[in-house]
């Protein structure tokens, strides 16, 4: 298969099989073109020459781009995806309904409703929902309650349920947190279809596939194993190409200096013309060229006398409301901390008060005078302004240094002279995530705290970061849902559940098994509780009048979420106004206070959009617990 995009050669004569029932890791540096494989796949993109041939009445799935959302509830939505149930289920109900029955037509759906398991897809549902991070308890909420990321959450639930022949993800991690991770990888590596999934999560691709493609250079190579087996293949491989290289390069240099020496010579021509033959016929083997090294390298702070931070009897939360009690931590120059804790038990929560960006409810937090602290999270991409270059940034970051400076402090996060004064719309992903870190550390920070680093970062940075982080001089928290990032760059693990803070003794094999554990008692829980519902489940009367009590009681609530959005879309919007303004070339031709008042309300959309997030927060928190209450 051929196919290029805007005379670019993304498929290069690539070739592959994907075996029925295998599990299958697409790997390759950000750009080589592993999400446009899929589209081929899909058939939304046509190859300009070659075969790309799918079976026969293969059901194809893939993840939703956009996030569900509406009134529907989050279980009714993943039932729906399996469209083959919804269907028949809504011709029983027609057949038994209307005025004559088919008892031929109903018994061969009461047959097919059976083949497909229909009777146990209220369960799987549930059972997906929970392991994603929704329990039973909220999966009867709308979707359009939650945020973008978690209505992600609900796509890649209605997917998985949908069970498709052929299962395509595309970073399926990216909105998942560590403990939503680990029951996915479970998951994956037991999916009874065919797997094919982009991920630049090494232990993801460890325990769910089987094996790899690795696309490089427009070709498609297979290798068996999984992720570590297929780095070891490819290393080896690589070894014994160069040194076959070598080899032949030094016969051929033998074979020409003999050429060289003796091919005027009447006695030794001949010999020499059937050498420059076989010179002519052997095959050129190719050097290894080796893919280019991305670069991080944090600047060196100044040491500062431990502790870097105290917390005493903390309580943190917003509002009146507290989200974390009792918290009595300490960091130091030299801690590496990984804060482990599903979403929404107060992760990031912990993180703004260690940042000094939210201030304790109660308790006591003390820091040294002279710290200073790098924050990197996720929505700060929507921070940047699109028409403004790195270069532009650092300027604004540092206005009072020169651009040799600025430039070089780039380097060390591999932005070369022209990926500099490249547009912020023009780089990837990767590029503007090292962007922000970069971004981040000018201050030379004694602590960096990073939440979810590496969801726009291929294996390879990945792996630079790990050991710029390693070789950081100072304290490093990390939120993140990368095992291997754990494993690597923290030597600590923070606890953050149920409204606590403690260290977790163990490691993430631990972690997981701790997972896993808490999985299985939850589901023989609701086993148990529903073998003993029958008898004392009230009468559906009696549920109908209890929900439109809370839906009563939650109104305000309701509202006061709808309103914070409402405000929140105003203010992106507004946002969006200010950036494009002043991304305009024109507007810096003009008078400079212009300029600064932009600038100016720029900020203030920030403060508001803080405070709107901050409403949104507590209504949701307040909803959440009182529906809990509900049962």
């Amino acid at each position: 298969m051929t196919y290029r995009i805007a005379g670019r050669v993304l498929f290069d004569g690539a070739s592959a099989h994907l075996p029925a029932g295998s599990r299958t890791g697409l790997v390759g540096r950000n750009g080589t073109g592993k999400s446009t494989l899929l589209r081929l796949i899909l058939g939304e993109a046509a190859p300009d020459s070659g075969d790309l041939l799918t079976r026969p009445r293969a059901r194809v799935g893939r993840l939703a781009q956009e996030a569900p959302d509406g009134d529907v509830p989050l279980i009714d939505c993943v039932l729906a995806a399996d469209t083959e149930r919804a269907a028949l289920l809504t011709e029983e109900q027609a057949a038994t309904d209307g005025p004559t029955v088919d008892a031929h037509r109903l018994a061969e759906i009461h047959e097919r409703l059976l083949a497909i398991e229909a009777h146990t897809a209220p369960a799987r549902a549930a059972r997906i929902l929970a392991g994603l991070g929704f329990p039973a308890e909220h999966q009867s909420r709308p979707v359009g309650d939650y945020s973008g990321g978690w209505r992600m959450r609900v796509a890649l639930a209605a997917v998985l349920f949908a069970r498709p022949d052929l299962l395509l993800l595309d970073e399926p991690t990216n909105h998942l947190d560590l403990e939503a991770t680990v029951w996915l990888e479970t998951h994956l590596a037991s999916y009874p279809g065919t797997l094919l999934v982009i991920s630049h999560d090494r232990t993801l691709l460890n325990r769910a596939v089987n094996r790899i493609w690795h696309l490089d250079q427009g070709k498609l190579v297979a290798y068996g194993g999984a992720y570590d087996t297929f780095e070891k293949t490819r290393r080896e491989q690589r070894d014994v190409q160069a040194r076959a290289y070598e080899k032949q390069q030094a016969q051929r240099q033998h074979i020409q200096s003999f050429v060289d020496r003796f091919r005027a010579k009447a006695t030794k021509a001949r010999q020499a013309q059937s050498r420059l033959k076989m010179l002519e016929k052997m095959d050129v083997l190719v050097p290894v060229v080796e893919d280019r090294a991305i670069g991080f390298d944090f600047p060196e702070p100044q040491p500062l006398a431990p502790p870097l931070v105290t917390i005493a009897g903390g309580v943190a939360g917003y509002g009146d409301r507290p989200i974390l009690r009792g918290l009595d931590l300490r960091l130091d120059m030299d801690d590496r901390v990984a804060l482990l804790g599903a979403n929404g038990n107060g992760k990031s929560t912990l993180a703004k008060v260690i940042a000094g960006r939210l201030p304790l409810m109660a308790g006591r937090m003390q820091a040294s005078p002279k710290l200073t602290v790098g924050y990197f999270a996720q929505h700060q991409l929507d921070e940047l302004v699109p028409g403004q270059t790195p270069l532009w940034h650092m300027r604004r970051a540092l206005p009072e240094t020169n651009d040799t400076r600025l430039r070089a402090h780039l380097g060390r996060f591999d932005f070369t002279v022209r990926h500099a004064d490249t547009p912020v719309a023009n780089l990837s992903g990767g590029e503007k995530a090292r962007l922000l870190i970069a971004l981040m550390s000018t201050a030379e920070p004694h602590l960096m705290i990073l939440d979810e680093p590496t969801n726009h970062l291929d294996i390879d940075t990945r792996e630079a970061l790990v050991a710029a982080l390693n070789a950081y001089a100072g304290a490093v928290i990390l939120i993140t849902h990368d095992p291997h990032l754990v494993e690597l760059a923290a030597d600590r693990l923070w606890l953050v559940d149920g409204g606590t803070v403690a260290p977790f003794d163990g490691d993430m094999d631990d972690y997981r098994k701790l997972l896993l554990e808490r999985a299985r008692e939850d589901r023989r829980e609701a086993a148990g509780a529903g073998a003993s519902a029958t008898a004392a489940s009230p009468s559906r009367k009696d549920e109908r009048r209890a929900a439109a009590d809370l839906r009563a009681r939650t109104a305000p609530l309701r509202k006061a979420i709808r309103a914070a959005e409402t405000d929140l879309e105003k203010l992106a919007a507004e946002k969006a106004r200010l950036e494009a303004a002043l991304a305009d070339p024109k507007l810096y031709e003009g008078p400079a206070d212009r300029v600064t008042r932009l600038q100016i309300d720029l900020g203030d959309i920030g403060k508001k959009t803080d405070a709107a997030e901050a409403r949104w927060l507590e209504a949701q928190e307040a909803l959440e617990t009182a529906e809990a209450a509900a049962g």
